[in-house]
């Protein structure tokens, strides 16, 4: 298993902002340093057979201009695909829509480095929990990713979540959220309590 606490300062997260449809966009952008090369990184953010192993199962058309739709209802359009560099796509969940971009780059320190920015609306669901409520998320995928690529298939789950180290990555992985927001310029007291709540919700706590 990929040891919690190394995976937590393995990942850089960053909160900014971009016009989006017409108003204010947010973006949690979250990436990570691989020791493999950008042609199997690639493979394993975008062959279905890979993606199955640590993200989601995933059915479509896999190509620019094709939908794809993952197992958990999250469905979308491929806007852009640029092999082994980097795609983007809508994600789609429950009549909102929001944008991924997947950006792929040899590290100088070697390695590939992947960054995933999600491109969200700054609605009510922004208000009360920030970044962590998309970035959490992804941080779990990073991990599972992290796992995937060291051959370890005991990376994450739901079982693994539910357990205390599940349960204390999330709650660091909310509170590193938390921080990204206040270097974004949120004030403090409005961060902590919009990544407790995002805590809270990732590990079934109450939330206030």
């Amino acid at each position: 298993m990929i040891e919690s606490d190394r995976q937590i300062s393995a990942v850089q997260r960053e909160v900014g902002t971009r016009p989006l449809d017409g108003g204010q966009g947010r973006v949690v952008s979250i990436a990570q340093t691989y020791p493999t090369g950008a042609e199997d990184l690639w493979e394993a953010c975008t062959a279905p057979g890979r993606l199955a192993r640590w993200f989601l199962p995933v059915t479509g058309d896999l190509r620019q201009g094709g939908r794809y739709r993952l197992e958990d209802g999250t469905e979308g359009s491929i806007e852009t695909c640029d092999p082994p560099r980097g795609f983007s796509a809508t994600w789609e969940v429950q009549g909102e829509v929001s944008r991924i971009e997947v950006e792929l780059a040899p590290d100088p320190s070697g390695g590939t480095r992947l960054r995933i920015a999600h491109i969200v609306s700054e609605d009510e669901h922004w208000d009360r929990y920030g970044p962590g409520a998309a970035g959490v998320g992804w941080d779990l995928s990073l991990l599972g990713l992290a796992a995937h690529l060291a051959g370890d298939r005991a990376g994450g789950g739901e079982e693994w979540a539910a357990g205390p180290e599940g349960i204390a990555f999330l709650a660091e992985a909310s509170a590193c959220w938390g921080r990204a927001d206040i270097a974004a310029g949120t004030d403090a007291d409005r961060a902590r309590t919009r990544a407790a709540r995002t805590g809270a919700f990732y590990t079934g706590g109450p939330e206030e």
